[in-house]
């Protein structure tokens, strides 16, 4: 439920006929607790009544909503806020005064009149509401600009500087208030009342109905808008969103020589022209362009100011060439990093079992690095110091992502390695620049590995440049089908801080609020810490975790996903080629697409399909239940008490059972033969399977037809619906 607070600010006939009295009724129709705030002044801030907000609250009243008046002033913002508190619990603000002078007979009284109750006003609400606002994890407020703000108008000096000032307390407000979910936005409604009929003709007052502004309002402080910092003007039925646009600009000044006014004059034209402009969007982006100049005039560069223009003449760029040293230990911390653990048999195998590679116990005659290790060096050579030392790369991180990478192992490494790294291309996507870098990993002369990386920088694009390049390794959708294998892993809350520990320190992956300046509302798992994961589950399905068959992976990072929750890998395998695909378990957001590994061929009778029951897409569905079983299996044997029992077809032959058992104990999963009684047996093919759990084939027409085939107590299978339906959730 949402507490709506309307101020007038000390203006009755605001609230009583204009925009605070169509919000008020608005938010009230839709079920939202109302407190109607109004001094009752008049129309140049003076005079006091409390009729207008009685009027209004009894308005509410009579069709039944709730609502509450204040006669604060707005200067008493915690009066306000707290009658809002006593009479609901939660809060929002708005308001408004008009008092027009031209410049010249502007008196202090008019000045300080306006800005007293317009900013500090709306500053003092803002304040005593905002704490509580953090505690509940929830806020909305919409601060009103006016035209008069943005463009100026005559006669409203004092009106103006108090309306813009408003809408920088809104854009900070907005960045303090993120990660509490508090939003900010600002608007500049065009709507008629008693106050516009002094500067309005009384036609267009009445086409500029309040009733046009009071829906954008209502849904800049719904749960479900994530607009947040934005500017709007709206009116009439129209609305449009402001952002400021700024010109290439041009760099007036040399090394070593004085800046002189000519000089300035002399570029006039260049700095005032708005041919391929930009357009920042935060602080950091505007800064982007005096630190590119420090670096530009530094090298005696002629290029502009804008820093995304430096991104061109970057292509070529060698970065600094960078070592890595390690050992068994930085191997074993990448392996637990990306998801290896003891618990699973293949990732620790003894020597007397047939597969002997090992990756988590440097003992082993054949111990080995996982191959995607290979990240690790090479980004390396990109984030430590690499990138921000070629001119003009001026990088704000908590801004980049990592769109895409290519990792090539060409032999196993060992000992020292040194990367080499390249700009190869600088791509213009618009909203962002994508930098195509090579690395080159080498032990002594030899190459051990190839990587490309495509990194994407948000916010540096718009500077004319191509937006494809013949360097780049393209990502490659899946084939048309059911996947062959899809294996679901767990992360850890402690997931990225783990894999941070293998060299990517970016405080994005761990520090909530540098997460926050980026975007997020909490620090995000690295994407190669997923790319990890998913090379680790084809490395296990198709090539019984065998290092060396390892080729390629490309992987384009689409989505960010949080440690703790489920990686799901979906794969296809075409010959040598496993096309990929991830998605978050518990919210089917894909995280990893257009990706693929390459394996090489086997050299023995390594299985060239998965283990029998593997890429089964039932096994997803029994996963999730023996999972449900885990949580809530005792309140299952009492409802069922009985023993199920599944085999699975594929080409008309079995390749799967499954019994799940939950007449005993606290009820159990199992794959395999199953010694036990069972009460009743289900045969059907692992397709018509997924597609009775999902109710796209019923299962009474599946049995009429011959599609499910049943021995046993069949009354029985009346209670697998509380199985699946309730408990599988796919």
């Amino acid at each position: 439920m949402f507490i709506g607070v309307f101020c007038s600010v000390d203006s009755s006939v605001f609230l009583f006929a204009g925009l605070g009295r169509e919000y008020a009724l608005a938010f009230a129709e839709r079920g939202a607790s109302v407190i109607v705030n109004d001094l009752g002044a008049d129309i140049k801030g003076g005079g006091k009544s409390s009729a207008a907000a009685d009027k209004v609250v009894e308005e509410i009243r009579a069709k039944g909503g709730k609502a509450v008046a204040n006669y604060d002033s707005v200067e008493d913002g915690e009066k306000l806020i707290q009658t809002a508190l006593d009479a609901f619990g939660r809060i929002g603000a708005y308001s408004i005064i008009l008092r027009d002078r031209s410049f010249t007979r502007t008196s202090d009284l008019d000045w300080d009149l306006i800005q007293r109750i317009h900013l500090r006003g709306s500053f003092l609400v803002t304040r005593a509401a905002w704490n509580h606002m953090k505690i509940q994890k929830f806020g909305r407020v919409i601060m009103t600009a006016s035209a008069a703000g943005i463009y100026g108008n005559f006669g409203q000096a004092n009106y103006s500087a108090a309306k813009l000032g408003l809408l920088g307390l809104a854009n900070t407000l907005a960045i303090e208030g993120q990660k509490y979910n508090i939003h900010c936005n600002t608007i500049a409604p065009v709507a008629g009342s008693r106050l516009t009929e002094t500067i309005m003709p009384p036609d267009l007052v009445a086409s500029l109905k309040p009733e046009y502004v009071a829906p954008l309002v209502l849904w800049l402080c719904h749960d479900q808008c994530q607009e947040n910092g934005g500017l709007f003007e709206v009116g009439a039925g129209w609305i449009g969103k402001l952002r400021w646009e700024r010109s290439q600009g041009h760099i007036v000044r040399q090394k070593n020589q004085t800046m002189t006014p000519e000089a300035v004059r002399d570029q006039w034209n260049k700095i005032c022209d708005f041919t391929d402009a930009t357009k920042p969007a935060t602080i950091q982006e505007s800064l982007h362009s005096v630190v590119s100049v420090l670096s530009q005039v530094e090298s005696k560069e002629e290029v502009r100011a804008n820093p995304t223009v430096a991104l061109s003449v970057a292509v070529g760029q060698k970065l600094p060439q960078s070592t890595f040293s390690f050992n068994h230990m930085q191997c074993i911390l990448y392996a637990l990093g990306v998801g290896m653990s003891t618990k699973d048999p293949d990732h620790l195998r003894l020597k007397y079992i047939q597969d002997p590679k090992k990756f988590l116990y440097e003992g082993h005659s054949d111990f080995s690095c996982l191959p995607t290790f290979g990240v690790i060096p090479s980004q390396a050579a990109m984030m430590e110091g690499g990138l921000s030392a070629v001119p003009g790369l001026n990088i704000d991180f908590t801004q980049v992502r990592k769109l895409s990478t290519l990792c090539k192992q060409v032999n196993p490494f060992s000992g020292k390695l040194t990367s080499k790294a390249t700009i190869a291309d600088v791509l213009d996507k618009g909203s962002g620049a994508v930098i195509l870098l090579d690395v080159n990993t080498y032990s002594g002369d030899e190459l051990v590995c190839y990587n490309q990386f495509s990194v994407f920088v948000v916010g540096a694009g718009g500077f004319g440049g191509k937006r494809s390049s013949d360097k780049a390794k393209a990502p490659l959708p899946p084939p048309r089908r059911a996947p062959d294998a899809v294996v679901i892993d767990f992360t850890t809350r402690d997931q990225a801080a783990l894999y941070r520990l293998s060299g990517d320190w970016n405080p994005l992956h761990i520090d909530p609020s540098f997460a926050a300046m980026g975007g997020f509302k909490a620090p995000i798992l690295h994407g190669l810490c997923s790319f990890g994961f998913a090379a680790r589950h084809v490395l296990k399905q198709f090539a019984d975790n065998d290092p060396s068959r390892f080729k390629a992976i490309k992987v384009r990072f689409v989505k960010p996903m949080l440690p703790g929750q489920s990686l799901q890998t979906e794969m296809w395998k075409e010959g040598n080629r496993i096309y990929i695909q991830c998605k978050v378990k518990e919210t089917d957001v894909v995280v990893l697409s257009g990706a693929y590994v390459d394996l090489h061929a086997a050299s023995d009778a390594s299985p060239e399909h998965p283990k029998q029951g593997g890429g089964l897409q039932s096994e997803l569905v029994f996963a999730e239940i023996g999972r449900r079983i885990k949580d809530v299996g005792s309140e299952l044997v009492k409802k069922v008490n009985a023993v199920f029992a599944w085999e699975i077809t594929k080409d008309g032959k079995n390749t799967a059972q499954w019994t799940i058992d939950l007449k005993n104990g606290s009820g159990s999963l199992h794959k395999g033969p199953y010694s036990g009684k069972v009460d009743v047996t289900f045969t059907v093919s692992d397709e018509d399977f997924l597609d009775v759990v999902q109710g796209k084939l019923n299962p009474q027409k599946a049995f009429f037809s011959g599609k499910l085939k049943v021995r046993g107590n069949i009354m029985l299978s009346q209670k697998l619906e509380v199985i699946l339906k309730d408990y599988a959730k796919l």
